[in-house]
């Protein structure tokens, strides 16, 4: 058999698994999923055009045209202008670059201690465990988005955005934990898990090669669900002016300044076109995620927020 025929044998293969796939098999055929899925890829494909094709200085600082008032949207400016004569549609594709970036690195980090605190918790039990979800139940117990202010006025402003992904990390973190906690106890009731540990498996390999594994279905779905909170709450600090500073093409910050300088004047455009794109985005990640829940498993609607 040549190298070819087998190469295509393997890609034959690796297709058919795919298809065979049934989480795979019930998403695609969730047209509600596949809607979230495109506008996701959408959005991505908009920040990723917008971080090459725009230069940031010059949307933060450039005044278009000689006119300095703001102007409504028209065939040389799609979205219109701003009461300082910018663009608004470089600003507006701009943070989506924004939001999925600052909303990648809050998911990440939260995502990644919530893992940890819910697996060591779940495996170590008795003290450690009251200990962790104690911690996380005191946190869990603040409404999310005080709790958010709270912890992103103690950052100094000029970290800008990486405050509020800090903070909002620190809020995120106690759902991870306790839906990983939850899906790990489970596991480990498991006769494979006794079996492991009697041939002499030490703890990290048994929680990294054996537990975190069997925990991943519940995890992806909190994560899909927590990255449209994520850029929303984001987009909520800064419009309270606690995140994104002036001038930076954040929607958050783009909604404030439409909503204080532009409603009041008739100019409507001005906070419509980054309340659009916000919640297109956020819309995208939440169909996904009841899309993704939906096809792992029907009875993780209880167990996920």
């Amino acid at each position: 058999m040549s190298t070819e025929t087998k190469s295509a044998d393997i890609e034959r293969s690796t297709v058919e698994r795919i298809r065979s796939n049934p989480f795979l098999t019930e998403l695609l055929s969730n047209r509600i999923a596949l809607l979230g899925l495109g506008l996701i890829i959408g959005m991505f494909v908009v920040a990723i055009y917008a971080r090459f094709a725009y230069d940031h200085d010059a949307i933060v600082a450039t005044t278009f045209g000689t006119n300095p008032t703001k102007t409504g949207p028209s065939i040389e400016f799609w979205f219109g202008t701003d009461g300082q004569a910018r663009d608004i549609f470089p600003r507006v594709l701009y943070g989506a670059w924004y939001a999925l970036k600052f909303g990648t690195a809050t998911v990440l980090a939260s995502t990644f201690l919530g893992i940890t605190a819910g697996i060591v918790a779940a495996y170590y039990g008795d003290l450690t465990d009251n200990v962790i979800m104690r911690t996380m139940d005191v946190l869990l117990s603040f409404p999310s988005l005080l709790l958010a202010l709270a912890l992103v006025s103690i950052f100094p402003e000029s970290m800008g955005l990486w405050r509020a992904v800090i903070a909002l990390t620190l809020v995120y973190t106690p759902r991870f934990a306790r839906v990983v906690r939850g899906a790990a106890l489970k596991v480990l009731e498991d006769e494979y898990i006794e079996a492991t540990r009697a041939l002499g498996a030490n703890d990290p390999r048994l929680l990294i090669r054996h537990v975190l594994p069997n925990c991943l279905a519940p995890i992806t779905v909190q994560s899909t669900l927590n990255y449209g909170l994520a850029i929303i709450d984001i987009a909520a600090l800064s419009f309270l002016g606690f995140g994104a500073a002036v001038g930076d093409p954040s929607w958050g910050m783009m909604l404030s300044e439409g909503v204080e300088k532009g409603l009041f004047s008739d100019a409507w455009w001005w906070s419509f076109f980054p309340g659009l794109f916000l919640a297109l985005t956020v819309l995208g990640f939440n169909l996904l995620g009841d899309g993704m829940r939906d096809a792992l498993d029907p009875r993780m609607r209880d167990a996920v927020d």
